[in-house]
């Protein structure tokens, strides 16, 4: 046995190399053991890279990076980690081990290098975590692409033996482990993890796939402190490929009125879409999302109506229609020539290559025509809002879709179901789970409902309740006049996967902290410190009797605390001033 233990910011990865060339990888964080010896390597059509390995050299080097980005938890990254290749000879061919560490967390990806296109039959990465771990999983059963499901709350020991999607979230000891992946475009699938009762193991889409040489995976990432380091993490873009848009000034990110859910026939109707854009222009809300059943021959007029109200439109799509270079010339074209500010693409329900190579050739089209995009209806976003900054959002969620109103229906989320998104799935990327929807069938209160402005974060934030059940709440909507969907800084205060959230954004000099429980009424304690030395203006948004918001405003000081009653499974929000 030969290993190599590589170390920085606390934390020690072992790569191991077994009398029979078998590789593995261990995870230590201050000694605590993470991550068990896992197995390592790939099996392509060519060479099997799993076993018989022979080791050839090391290099090592280090990472400085600065990158913006237009939407997110922070507009401005910095990114400086450890990075060393590990090369080892196979029966034939070569295999490279890639590994980074940073304060982050770590990650590693292979490169197989050879003389022509590389096939990937099988990869055999896996993971190894300790069954006391606390786990926090999402179900992936249906084996096509399902990211809209409610996590399990459980330990490892006790999880069933079943496909998970990413990110897995793992508190070992009090220390957090969030696995995801990263880097993800058309030279690989998205993969999940399959557990088998010992370990989660990648588990591929696709038979195989297929890349010129050298094929390089994306990165099986790991996000590793306490929970703040989870929920602030920037890893997943830091890891991601730069920018391919150089001119992103036209990108502009911001909150959009969604007709559909409250008024499904609304769609169809040119006035009824006309009377959305008065009130996303009587809000601030710089867009519409007109989906599915709009009309060609009168979305023109509806898009220069938008225009001369300062509101610009979203149009919805199949993502077949959209399929060729052909379709993107005759649609995505004529949209813009029309006026249109952006495409939400739809059922896009696959984690295959094809569909990544998909991805890659309407990212491609969408920033040629300067229009901004959604994805919905598929697969997470992989870090993809650093290289391509017109994607605002994808949903990839279990949303406000799903808890419509309708007679006779029952309540579908727990309470947990929104902190857990906080903690996993928003980590991720943007999130378009369309919310502070007062009207739907809950089991939150309408404070928490409305802080989720605040918790959930995404480029477009659908506000997708209908217009009177906001002119009811004068409150809501009020605070959904100011709050921003694109922040400076991202500070997670307290919180808990499975009991409570409070979470403080920034944007400009402003802050704001979105906050909600699952539980029992209690008081919740806002700790100031972050604010920037002086006196504030906290405008507290609160619930109040028969569903309805209380609004306050309270003179605070840096540095001191607010303690505030917060009803069960309730929630609050805090909008900071000078």
């Amino acid at each position: 046995m030969t290993d190599w233990t590589l170390r920085a910011e606390g934390l020690e990865v072992v790569v191991a190399l077994s009398s029979v060339g078998e590789l593995s990888l261990e995870v230590r964080r201050d000694g605590l053991r993470l991550v068990g010896p896992s197995q390592l390597g790939v099996r392509t059509a060519h060479a099997d890279l799993s076993s018989a390995l022979v080791f050839d050299e090391i290099l090592e080097r280090e990472i400085h990076d600065t990158y913006e980005t237009v939407t997110g938890k922070r507009r401005e990254h910095t990114y400086a980690a450890r990075d060393w290749t590990l090369r080892f000879k196979g029966a034939g061919d070569r295999l490279d081990l890639q590994v980074r560490i940073s304060a982050q967390g770590c990650a590693y990806r292979y490169s197989v290098p050879w003389t022509g296109p590389v096939t990937i039959c099988e990869e055999v990465s896996e993971y190894v975590v300790p069954g006391h771990a606390r786990a926090v999983l999402l179900p992936y059963e249906n084996g096509r692409c399902d990211y809209e499901e409610i996590h399990h709350h459980t330990t490892v020991a006790e999880a069933e033996p079943i496909l998970y999607g990413y990110p897995s979230l793992f508190a070992v000891e009090g220390t957090w482990m969030l696995v995801t992946e990263s880097a993800l475009d058309g030279g690989y699938a998205g993969s999940r993890l399959r557990f088998d009762g010992r370990a989660f193991r990648l588990d591929l889409p696709d038979p195989y796939v297929t890349a010129a040489s050298p094929l390089v995976t994306p990165w099986r990432t790991m996000i590793i402190g306490d929970l703040s380091t989870i929920v602030e993490s920037d890893l997943v873009t830091s890891l991601a490929e730069p920018s391919r848009v150089a001119d992103t000034s036209w990108i502009k990110p911001g909150a959009a009125a969604w007709s559909w859910w409250s008024d499904g026939p609304s769609t169809r109707d040119l006035d009824a879409q006309k009377r959305w854009v008065d009130y996303a222009a009587s809000q601030g809300w710089p867009y519409i999302l007109a989906d599915a059943g709009w009309n060609k021959e009168w979305m023109p007029e509806l898009i220069a109506y938008a225009t001369e109200r300062r509101v610009g439109v979203f149009l919805w799509s199949h993502w077949q229609h959209l399929d060729s270079e052909l379709e993107h010339r005759e649609k995505l074209a004529v949209w813009k020539e029309w006026g249109a500010a952006g495409v939400k693409i739809d059922f896009t329900e696959s984690d295959g290559q094809d569909r990544m190579r998909w991805f890659d050739a309407i990212l491609e089209a969408t920033a040629r025509h300067r229009m901004m995009v959604v994805f919905h209806g598929g697969t997470i976003p992989r870090g993809t809002e650093r290289t391509w900054p017109q994607f605002m959002t994808a949903e990839a969620v279990k949303g406000a879709e799903w808890i419509k109103p309708k007679p006779g229906k029952e309540p579908r989320y727990p309470p947990t179901h929104y902190l857990s998104l906080a903690f996993t799935r928003n980590v991720q990327g943007p999130m378009d789970f369309t919310p502070c929807t007062f009207t739907a069938i809950r089991t939150i209160s309408a404070g928490f409902e409305l802080a989720l402005a605040v918790i959930f974060e995404s480029g477009v934030q659908h506000f997708a309740d209908g217009i009177e059940a906001y002119q009811e709440r004068p409150e809501a909507q009020r605070l959904l006049a100011a709050v921003p969907t694109a922040w400076d800084d991202t500070r997670l205060l307290s919180g808990d996967p499975a009991d409570h959230i409070v979470l403080a954004r920034r944007s400009g000099g402003e802050w704001f902290v979105g906050a909600g429980i699952s539980g029992e009424a209690r008081t919740l304690t806002v700790p100031l410190g972050f604010l920037e030395e002086g006196e504030w203006t906290a405008d507290v948004y609160r619930d109040a009797p028969d569903d309805q918001i209380l609004a306050e405003t309270l003179a605070v000081t840096a540095g001191g605390k607010l303690d505030l009653p917060v009803s069960v499974n309730g929630g609050l929000t805090l909008h900071l001033r000078r």
